[in-house]
């Protein structure tokens, strides 16, 4: 590509400088086309292999946990949807995924940052029972259908907590006010 002065530009026609820069644009945006699918490639979804995980208790809302993912690799990796969660060793199913928490854009985790998800346990309407010592964590795929990576098992507080039919995880956010108070 021929480099003009500020001398030449003066001297063309505004048609011609107009041609000769918009001919630039194209050619920079094709380059940046060519190089963002390279950038977008480089970051992964999280998984426990490269996270630091924890449950922990809260005092509001009530019936309620906070789980904190902390990327301790070095490499930035986006947090899908929410976390599959396995509330006791004998679970059949994850807990459901509250619908209401959907933020909106997937939580990029740079190395050293963190990502919340609140988890409430119970409601006076769910039916049945049951106290947990566990918490199988699994982070999910970006399609939302299934998890990568291996499960990370954590020790629930209070040697158990209680979960019934209405328990529900939140879709993993930014900060810790937004995973548990929306």
């Amino acid at each position: 590509m021929r480099i003009f002065s500020r001398r030449s530009a003066r001297t063309l026609a505004p048609s011609a400088l107009f041609a000769v820069l918009a001919a630039a644009g194209v050619q920079a945006a094709a380059q940046s086309a060519d190089a963002a699918p390279q950038r977008a490639a480089a970051i992964t979804a999280c998984t426990t292999a490269h996270m630091k995980v924890t449950v922990s208790p809260v005092t509001r809302p009530i019936n309620h946990l906070l789980l904190k993912a902390t990327n301790t690799g070095t490499k930035a990796c986006y947090a899908y949807g929410a976390p599959f969660l396995r509330a006791g060793a004998d679970a059949q199913a994850p807990l459901a995924w509250d619908e209401d928490s959907v933020p909106q854009s997937v939580v990029t985790l740079a190395p050293g940052k963190s990502a919340y998800a609140g988890i409430s346990t119970s409601t006076p309407d769910g039916e049945g029972g049951y106290k947990a010592k566990t918490l199988g964590v699994l982070f999910s795929n970006r399609a939302l259908n299934g998890s990568v990576g291996p499960e990370k098992t954590l020790k629930l507080p209070h040697h158990g907590v209680y979960f019934n039919s209405a328990a529900t995880v939140g879709y993993w956010q930014s900060s810790i006010g937004q995973a548990l108070f929306g």
